[in-house]
């Protein structure tokens, strides 16, 4: 059978039960490869594992449907208490959905493809908010790459742990689509200042080390180590009375004790310089006001003989310039308008933004010229410039036909809705607003407040130097050497 009928047919045989919530909406379809996921138990501990490393652990609507059963069915077991996801392989956990399918697919059969195709990403997201509302701790080990699909299995999980494998990247506006999977929620919360749009518009990769001190994942850890972290987490075993936050902050610990350290070498690139320059070029409304200041940037930085943030200025200018126009604009206005989303509503507006995609030729057209021609080529966007983008061209992937269904969601026995991610405080780095806090509520001097928050993390690696470089970058001191706030409002929410 080919490929795509394979990973597509199946999807498409019954669209209407698939937005349903009852278990036979995610039965196995003819065609499912029985062996793309292959599951687990240790004890407690229930392992999900993406197995298709020819195609990078590339998800498609078998393996989703697998996993959303397993989901449900750990969710009610009393004997499943951590759920661990990972892929088989060497080189990723996954890369993304498999739409080099979708869009050969969609080029063969034309628009009747493009009208079912919309509801292959409806399945998807039910899946992503379903991991996103988990009522059980869910750790996902991004050892590989992780962009695309693989940041919807795993960067809404309350544990993240990243390798020196991890390659984290949302490159969809180079293939002629926006950054879904619940970017809309995700880049303009986890990532501070302007570095959600900055990563959301340019595709930037990651490595571990990066997106750990992004905030893309709650922890750093060898990759050699995973095989023995999965054995511990096998051995614990939780009072039936502990709430989900005790249980998590347990596994926190658990993780903590299989940590080496930041290889040497190794740092944060959102930081210092770098990350002022960001905030400055990223702040605007459009993305010609942010070509603009990217044109700006340039100019000071050459002016003023600062050869790294002017040589990150022409390159960036250089990878917006290969970006679908359309798609930047819509991923602009969608980050601007996913800070006001709750997380179902993220799920529901992206996949009516994502049915109007396919309608839009730049879809079929980037995936072709990006990921299923060989060699790769540029792609040819319809229409091939910002100012040829309207606001009206962008306000059709947003406007939601009167009368129109919205994506029905698994919330039940779930965490429930929400507009954060209820334990972002409790693991993972400290956060800007977080250092601004103890900054402003105690007088204190840059050693203390650096001593008093790696104590309250219990000594995480990675803490001393992340608060020193928010301290560096938004504090000043006064005359008697106690630290004043100057950092502008993050505008992470």
């Amino acid at each position: 059978m080919p490929l795509r009928a394979k990973i597509l047919h199946p999807a498409f045989q019954s669209l209407t039960a698939e937005m349903s919530t009852s278990h036979t909406a995610f039965a196995e379809e003819p065609g499912d490869d029985p062996d793309d996921v292959l599951f687990g138990t240790l004890y407690g501990v229930r392992t999900i594992e993406l197995n298709r490393p020819k195609k990078l652990n590339g998800l498609n609507a078998s393996m989703i449907r697998k996993i959303i059963l397993r989901l449900k069915e750990y969710q009610s077991s009393q004997l499943a208490s951590i759920l661990i996801i990972g892929g088989a392989g060497p080189k990723a956990f996954c890369a993304g959905g498999d739409v080099s399918a979708l869009a050969s697919y969609i080029a063969e059969h034309g628009d009747p493809a493009r009208a079912r195709a919309g509801d292959y990403f409806g399945l998807e997201y039910t899946l992503d908010h379903l991991i996103a509302t988990y009522p059980k701790p869910y750790i996902a080990y991004l050892n590989g790459i992780t962009m695309g699909g693989g940041v919807g299995l795993s960067v809404h999980a309350p544990i993240r742990i990243a390798t020196e494998n991890t390659m984290f990247a949302m490159p969809e506006t180079g293939i002629g689509f926006f950054p879904d999977v619940g970017g809309s929620f995700f880049l303009p919360r986890i990532l501070e200042g302007w570095t959600g749009v900055y990563l959301g518009l340019l595709g930037k990769v990651l490595d571990g080390v990066e997106a750990y001190y992004a905030g893309l994942a709650t922890h750093y850890l060898d990759s050699s180590v995973l095989g023995n972290l999965t054995a511990r987490l096998g051995e614990l075993v939780f009072r039936d009375f502990e709430s989900l936050a005790e249980r998590l902050k347990t596994i926190d610990r658990t993780i903590e004790e299989f940590s080496t350290g930041i290889p040497h070498g190794k740092g944060a690139l959102l930081v210092g310089e770098m990350r002022r320059a960001i905030d400055r070029c990223f702040c605007h409304d459009t993305v010609e006001q942010i070509v603009e200041a990217l044109e700006k940037e340039k100019r000071e930085q050459a002016a003023a003989a600062a050869a790294p943030i002017r040589e990150w200025a022409e390159q960036t200018l250089t990878t917006l310039r290969e970006k679908s126009p359309t798609f930047l604009k819509v991923t602009l206005r969608q980050l601007q308008l996913g800070r006001r989303w709750d997380i179902a509503e993220t799920f529901q507006r992206e996949h009516h933004i994502a049915s109007r995609a396919m309608f839009h030729p730049d879809f079929v057209n980037g995936v072709t010229a990006r990921l299923i021609s060989k060699p790769r080529k540029p792609a040819v966007w319809q229409p091939a410039s910002l100012h040829e983008v309207s606001s009206e061209d962008v306000d059709r992937f947003f406007e939601v036909p009167e009368g129109a269904t919205r994506l029905e969601l698994e919330e039940k026995r779930g965490l429930g809705n929400y507009k954060k991610y209820p334990f972002r405080s409790l693991l993972g780095l400290p956060r800007e607003e977080e250092v601004e806090r103890m900054v402003g509520s105690r007088r204190v001097g840059r050693r203390e407040l650096v001593e008093a928050m790696v104590k309250g993390r219990e000594g995480k690696v990675g803490v001393r130097e992340k608060v020193e470089e928010v301290l560096e970058r938004c504090c000043s001191v006064d005359g008697e050497g106690k630290l004043v706030w100057q950092g502008e409002m993050r505008k992470s929410s």
